[in-house]
């Protein structure tokens, strides 16, 4: 039986070059496949968007509605000395902007989306509204607990609620639908 027998030539320094020239040729190789394949071939559609437009047309009307509930809520009163009773005065204010919302969401959910995606996630984006509310209700708490502290909302996987509700209501073209930004810092 005959051995094989390779012989390598060149120093160390020469074979470690051309090992890190070949692997960064396959990296470069890589990375090109993957961007050609994001940009020409990949699905283009967000992930969240549903099939039922007549559904986001309706909940963008109704999120409209209560947008403009708030929008008459407001009150610019500059407060320079809270105190316990411009804290409760502000609680009392950021409870009728919940209920705005609370009442928007149980109309969203009253009407269901007539394609399987939708029945499907607006059921979940509905569960996280409800969430955002419960958090807004635990600030008026604490507000009327001479507490003020910023709002401070629940995450998913790090992000920001709000972020999350108002990505999911973008890529359906319902921006009213977005939460309300009146707490924000």
């Amino acid at each position: 039986m005959k051995r094989l027998e390779v012989v390598v030539t060149g120093s160390v320094s020469e074979q470690m070059r051309l090992l890190a020239r070949v692997i960064l040729t396959f990296a470069s190789a890589a990375i090109a496949v993957m961007w050609i394949y994001a940009l020409f071939f990949a699905s283009k559609e967000a992930v969240n968007k549903i099939g039922d437009i007549e559904w986001t047309q309706r909940a963008e009307q109704r999120c409209l509605a209560a947008e403009q509930e708030r929008i008459n809520l407001a009150d610019y009163r500059l407060i320079t000395e809270p105190g316990t009773g411009g804290l409760r005065e502000r609680a009392a204010l950021v409870d009728k902007a919940t209920d705005s919302l609370e009442r928007m969401i149980d109309d969203l959910q009253s009407d269901v989306p007539s394609d399987e995606k939708g029945r499907a996630i607006i059921p979940l984006w509905l569960a996280d509204y409800r969430t955002y509310i419960s958090d807004r209700r635990a600030y008026t708490t604490n507000l009327r607990a001479g507490d003020n502290s910023p709002f401070s909302e629940s995450t998913f996987e790090g992000l920001p609620l709000a972020e999350r509700l108002a990505t999911f209501a973008g890529d359906n073209r319902m921006p009213s639908c977005a939460p309300p930004i009146d707490l924000s810092v």
